[in-house]
Formats: structure tokens, sequence, C-alpha cells
């Protein structure tokens, strides 16, 4: 019997697979040698590897069309990106390389926007669908928009007195989406989502506010399942009902085309995660389709908001093990140099898992552990996979071997927004030096420290010192 942690890994899931290998007995990440960034900036690190962003863009994009050339679908395809997952400039740049269209949720979002148009990243052709609840201040931002000449702003009403703001205030013809309130989960603590219009209303809406109103164009419409994109009776019934409702809507609005699915495409939390994008796509297409034919009108254009998708698996937080503690009979504890509360929230606040595995020592043995984070917070800890209920680890001895690295995977959305990059962290540890990877114009990949280590004197001047 083999006890390396090589052969746990070997015996557990397929490896070498997708973005992650051994090389010379260290891990590379989308063929990068974590070990040698390591070396060059120390720990903590984070990682963002660009080039990823492109390729879930293009797989996603092939994965429509040709589910669609194979269906024989009538309408297109629009790819957008909600800015929310990630609203760094270096995502956004990345993701405007490749003909994506946008969707914004707050109203700092429409002044990020017009930064990017200021830096000719986007035209005022570009299609920007904006969502969630809107105060006066983002509805003013989005009016701005339509006013300063973006054709192709479509604000998706979450609240019927929303279209009172645009036709007071937006000068000419006014695009339009409708956001359709799901229902949750049997198992959710509420029956209906708090976003959207509810479903029983949307007709009406429509011809009370806007049928015979010159104003408004009803563009699409739009329906979000928060759970994501998953192949359960829930999603499929979810859909269907926004698709009968595209069909029931679309002989009163000629000018309705689009249907807007929104995101939730999974990304790969574990080695061991298996979802068939093919078939998936494939069947959302179908439904569409069979539904419109059975009910005799056009087949829609099809909206996606990817966001976890798009950027997620491009991200990595790599660690070092200070120190071991073993704290009783069962319990050993690998404390890190960082906290994980403050660089992974989403592990802390809502357990999602991410893909755990160490830079080095594959060939040591292994063994059971928990990974503690150096804040005071009894929660600053890591201590199950998505596939089991513990993590385990390689052993080794701290005094004569190198340090143990760890990297937490595919933490490329939301961590760094919902943690607050570069404010106040809990017990005021610093957020880490970030390092980008690209590849220049001849193809080498180059990397660059985007960020040094959040310094003492930028976190004090936050506090007023």
């Amino acid at each position: 019997m083999t006890n390396k942690y090589f052969d746990l890994i070997d015996q557990t899931f397929y490896f070498p697979q997708e973005g992650f290998d051994l090389e010379d007995g260290y891990l590379t990440f989308n063929d990068v040698p974590i070990i040698h960034l390591i070396r060059k900036y120390g720990t903590p690190l984070k990682l963002t590897y660009l080039p990823k962003i492109g390729l879930q863009v293009k797989k996603a994009r092939n994965l429509f069309t040709r589910a669609m050339k194979s269906l024989s679908y009538g309408g297109d395809y629009f790819y957008c990106y909600c800015t929310k997952s990630n609203h760094f400039s270096y995502v956004l740049n990345e993701v405007l390389r490749h003909d994506v269209h946008i969707e914004t949720s707050s109203e700092f979002d429409i002044d990020l926007l017009r930064r990017l148009y200021a830096k000719e990243r986007v035209t005022k052709e570009t299609l920007v669908v904006c969502n969630g609840f809107k105060p006066e201040a983002y509805m003013g931002k989005i009016t701005g928009l339509m006013n300063d000449g973006f054709t192709n702003v479509i604000p998706v009403v979450d609240h019927p007195q929303e279209v009172d703001f645009y036709e007071k205030h937006v000068k000419g013809v006014c695009n339009i989406g409708i956001r359709v309130a799901t229902e949750e989960e049997p198992n959710f603590e509420f029956y209906t989502s708090r976003l959207g219009i509810r479903h029983a209303e949307v007709v009406k809406f429509y011809r009370e506010r806007l049928e015979n109103n010159p104003k408004f164009k009803l563009r699409l419409l739009h329906f979000f399942v928060d759970t994501g994109i998953r192949d359960t009776l829930y999603y499929w019934g979810e859909l269907k009902k926004a698709i009968r409702l595209y069909c029931e809507l679309k002989p009163l609005s000629e000018d309705l085309h689009a249907i807007n699915i929104g995101g939730g495409m999974p990304i790969r939390n574990s080695l061991g995660f298996e979802f068939d994008y093919k078939y998936m796509i494939k069947e959302i297409v179908r439904l569409i389709s069979e539904e419109c034919e059975e009910a005799g009108v056009p087949e829609p254009d099809i909206f996606t908001e990817f966001g976890k998708y798009t950027v997620g698996e491009s991200g990595a937080v790599i660690f070092s093990v200070l120190a071991q503690k073993q704290q009783n009979d069962a319990e050993m504890w690998y404390m890190i140099d960082n906290s994980l509360m403050t660089t992974l929230p989403d592990a802390w606040g809502i357990g999602e898992r991410f893909i755990l595995l160490p830079i080095n020592k594959w060939h040591n043995d292994y063994r059971r552990v928990n990974i503690g984070g150096l804040s005071c917070d009894n929660s600053d800890y890591y201590n199950s996979e998505v596939h089991q209920s513990q993590v385990y680890l390689p052993t080794f001895r701290p005094e004569t071997e190198e340090p143990l690295y760890l990297g937490f995977f595919h933490t490329g959305a939301y961590q760094d927004s919902i943690s607050g990059y570069g404010g106040i962290k809990h017990c005021l540890i610093p957020s880490p030096k970030h390092v980008l990877l690209y590849k220049d114009s001849q193809g080498n990949l180059v990397d660059e420290l985007y960020q040094p280590e959040q310094s003492a004197d930028e976190m004090l001047r936050i506090l007023g010192y």
C-alpha cells in the first residue's frame, strides 16, 4: 500500500488534468511553474492567469454556436460579462478583447463603463444590460448613457415603478427589458426571489405600461436561477416557465427578440468536478426551440451573463505553511501566512470550496489536517473539500525541509470585492501581493506585479492614523 500524496491524488482522480500537472515534483497551473513565482515574489501571493478568461469565453460561445447550428436554431447568441464578479481593469480589458458585451449591477458600474469608453475599450454601440434593483442615482446614470448616444443600453426593469423614471428623463425611445422573479428551491428560506416582477404580473405590466407607449421598446425577457445552471427538475422547470412567458409576450410585442438566461454556469471546484457543458447548453437551446415551435413564435436571441464562469478559473491564492500544531490526538493544524477569511471570504461566509493542492512535497506521505488562518477568529479555517469532508495534505518536517506551499485555485470571482481589496482587514492582516500572468505579442509568458502586499501605512491611513 502506498501512502504518498501523489498516489492519493492519482488513485482518486484523473491526474494530470486540464490546468494542473507536475514538473520536477512541483505543481504547475496552466503550465506555469508556481514554485518559480513563489521564489521570485514570496507568499502570500495572489495570481491571475489572464489567458484563461479568453479561453472560457471562446468555449461557451463555441458550444452555443454549435448547438444552435445543429438544431437549426433561428436566433443568435450574445455573451455578456457580469462585472460584479470581478471589476478590475485587467479583467475587463481581457474580456473586451473577445467582443463580449457588458452587464451592470449598480450605479458605479456606469462610471466604470464611461472610463472604459474614454479609453476606447467600448463604444457607444456596445450592448449594455443594466440589472439589479435601481435607486434613483443608478437610474439617473443609465439615463445619462442613453441620452449621450449609447444606443444599445437596455435597463432591465426590476420593479414596475422603474419605468416612471425612464419615461420622464430619457430623450427619445427607450429600450427596455423585464426581469421575471423566479421561484426559489423548495428548501430555501423564502419562496420567490426578491428581484424581478412576479411571473403572474408581467403580462399585465406590459399591457398597462408598455404596450401602447411609444416611449418604450421591450427588447428582452430576463430570468435567473440563483442556484445556477444545473441538470435538475427545478432548473428545467424555471427555464420552461420563463420561455412560455416569452412566448406569451412575443405576439404582443414585435420588438421583443431575446431571452436572457442570466449566469450560473458552474466552474471546477474539485479535481473530481463533472459537468457536461455540451449537453447542458444543447438542452437549453433545444428546450427554447421546442417551446417556441409549439407556441408558433420565432426563436429568440439568447443572452447569457457569465461572470464567475468567465473569470473564476483564472485565479489562485498561494500560502506558506508557517507551522504545524498538534492540538489533540486527532487534530493536526497547518497554520498559514495569511487569513482565509479575508483572502477567500466565500469559504468562510457560504462554505464555498475551491481546488486545494500543495505546490510541493507530492512524494511525501499524506495525512488529514485542518488549515488555520492568521486571524484570531475561530472561523478562520478550512477543513473539508467538495468530494470529501476532510482535507489531506503532505506531511513534512519544517525544521529540515523547505516550507510546504499550498494553493487554492479557481478563486478569480468575487473574492476580492467581497473581502474589500486594499481596504481594512480583520485583525489588520494585509491583502497579499498580486501578480498578473499574461502572454506578450510573441506568445511568451510574462509575470507582472500588479500590487505589492498592502502596507501598514495604507491601512492606518484608512483608519485615520
